[in-house]
């Protein structure tokens, strides 16, 4: 038996520190997948973070629960995108942050951690972008009278509208958020377990107004659509620059950082 692993047949979860160990092994092995597979399953993740948060927004529209109930439905209903990536099979560049731990323990090189993210991120971008497009042929911004669409241009607008400080931070929180939810679903040995580790940091970073770089490669191009490229500030410029860019860099130190080299300094350091 290997160490770490427990006797067949248990249920018990793993422990944070052999939850560190299959977090580094796990990233030795996305570094290590080819181009075509990279990207195949990054554009699948990109989509299913889409499909969270088409059913986010949805789950959103016109609630007369109030503010917070609202959000922590919205945030419920967008668990969905991590639990397909997750449970699913898919590599999302914003829980690939925690391949930090293997480029720590010198097991990944900057290369190939950078070739990751930059792959990744690539394909994430065209999965929900794709997915976005694909909404809006679909007419479901039609929804409820045409609710579901003011909805849609609101969040999208919301986003772009943030200084660049709001974003970054409010991306540092998120990702610092989704890379736990992946981090705890290291600690399952059921599905059920790893959905259940999955489902309350995942809400938790909706319901607070965290940002999302690949949540909002869906979000923003499909206000763009609703909306028209000239109307609330809904231009490519002030997508990519003003909230795209803040965010991803947030996200990259609230995932690698803030988790990643955090759990790395606690359980893999060598002393």
């Amino acid at each position: 038996m290997s160490p770490g692993e427990k006797p067949l047949g248990t249920f018990d979860p793993y422990t944070p520190a052999e939850m560190a160990a299959r977090v580094e092994a796990g990233g030795v092995t996305k570094a290590a997948l080819d181009l075509p597979r990279t990207l195949a399953l990054a554009v699948l993740a990109g989509a299913f973070i889409g499909l969270g948060a088409m059913v986010s927004t949805v789950a959103g529209t016109a609630s007369s629960l109030g503010y917070g109930p609202s959000r922590l439905l919205a945030g419920l209903a967008f668990s969905l995108g991590l639990v397909l990536v997750l449970v699913g099979g898919a590599e999302l560049f914003t829980g690939n942050a925690l391949i930090v731990m293997a480029w720590a323990e010198r097991r990944v090189t900057s290369e190939a951690l950078l070739r990751n993210w930059a792959i990744v991120y690539a394909g994430n971008f065209i999965g929900a972008a794709a997915t976005a497009v694909g909404v809006y042929l679909s007419g479901i911004h039609d929804l409820g009278n045409g609710e579901v669409a003011d909805t849609a241009l609101a969040i999208a607008t919301a986003k772009v509208s943030l200084s660049f400080g709001e974003a970054f931070f409010r991306g540092v929180f998120g990702n610092a958020l989704v890379c736990l939810a992946v981090w705890l679903g290291f600690s399952a040995r059921t599905t059920t377990d790893k959905i259940l580790g999955i489902v309350f940091p995942i809400t938790a970073f909706v319901a607070a107004g965290f940002e999302h770089s690949i949540a909002n490669m869906y979000f923003v191009p499909l206000g763009m659509l609703l909306s028209g490229e000239a109307s609330g500030g809904l231009t490519w410029s002030g997508f990519l620059l003003g909230n795209l860019l803040p965010v991803t860099l947030g996200n990259v130190a609230g995932g690698s950082v803030m988790v990643g080299l955090a759990y790395w300094f606690i359980y893999l350091r060598k002393r």
